[in-house]
């Protein structure tokens, strides 16, 4: 149980709500996570949870909002002043790994949020963080094409599929094997794997 901490900001004390809630989803099915789970670890009532959420599924949208933010700001971050587009896309691909294995319970949150029937805010930030994501990549895919680092017949769609694919896979690989770290020690290998696939002949 994480010690609670009195007198903490609103706005810092909902960031720890949201962290809470990516530790939880490490552990467990995210739709198994209660506010009373929630409450208990951080050591709070639920009456104090409720002070800064109106309810569960606000603090899931404070949570992908989070995700949203702080994923595509480590990938630009990754990617700016990078001069070569082929060398973008790995550190692209590595900071997406760090970004899980430092967070595992964030894949485990986007897969149930994707599956849910219905249309939730949650879900719905998921999908925009999709796009997002998609769209830096095609303009590497396209620049890397364009500067003849990338095969010029290259099907940008079918490498933003595959790239996005190659992490599912290592993800979903890691979580079965229950060592998220099997994921990173693997990334570099798989990376190069799929770089032979894409690079230009010349």
């Amino acid at each position: 149980m994480t010690a609670p901490r009195r007198h903490l900001p609103a706005a810092e004390r909902r960031m720890i709500i949201v962290e809470t809630v990516i530790t939880l989803a490490g552990e467990q099915n995210p739709s198994d996570i209660t506010t009373a789970a929630i409450a208990k670890q951080m050591g709070l009532t639920q009456g104090s949870l409720f002070r800064h959420f109106p309810n569960k599924n606000a603090i899931f949208e404070a949570v992908m909002e989070w995700v949203a933010e702080h994923l595509l700001s480590r990938i630009e971050e990754a990617t700016d002043a990078q001069p070569s587009p082929l060398a973008a896309l790995e550190n692209m691909f590595m900071a997406h790994i760090d970004f899980i294995t430092e967070h595992p319970g964030i894949p485990r949150i986007l897969s149930c949020e994707l599956q849910r029937a219905e249309e939730t805010r949650p879900k719905k930030i998921v999908q925009t963080l999709l796009h997002h994501y998609g769209g830096h990549l095609h303009h590497l895919l396209g620049k890397g094409k364009a500067c003849g680092e990338l095969d010029k017949e290259l099907d940008s769609d079918a490498a933003a599929t595959l790239f996005l694919g190659t992490i599912q896979g290592l993800v979903m690989l890691s979580l079965i094997a229950g060592n998220v770290n099997q994921m990173k020690h693997n990334a570099k290998k798989v990376f190069a794997i799929y770089q032979r696939g894409i690079r230009s002949s010349l």
